[in-house]
């Protein structure tokens, strides 16, 4: 199924994403554009790994993805809202602040947008 997806669409979300890769914006164009899950991966691995710690931001760039998956954030809340908000923006959906609280892995974030964007509530993460 294609969405519609226009220049200024581009544009906004060109500003969402302009502390991330190139590889992270044109997935999650991509994403915008199809709505294929396949570019999930790509977008959640990227957007996290603009704001975790410098030591995860390596294990990014060296590990395999199921290493990643299970890779614990680190992340404070200020910066745990400025990834929520990112996310909401680029995948067009809300998330409280008590769906937040099980999030501990890159791994329970990926899932827990998989099911947001299927429609459904997250169950607690492992």
């Amino acid at each position: 199924m294609t969405k519609r997806f226009g220049p200024e669409d581009e544009t906004n979300l060109r500003e969402t994403l302009k502390r991330c890769s190139a590889s992270t914006f044109e997935a999650a164009r991509e994403f915008r554009r199809t709505g294929n899950p396949a570019y999930l991966p790509a977008i959640v691995h990227g957007v996290i790994e603009r704001y975790v710690k410098r030591d995860l931001h390596e294990r990014f760039q060296r590990d395999s993805d199921d290493l990643l998956l299970n890779a614990h954030l680190g992340l404070d809340s200020l910066t745990l809202i400025e990834i929520v908000m990112v996310a909401e923006d680029i995948f067009q959906i809300s998330i409280c602040n008590e769906d937040l609280r099980p999030l501990r892995t890159v791994g329970d974030v990926q899932r827990f947008i998989e099911v947001r964007l299927r429609g459904g509530l997250p169950a607690a993460a492992s």
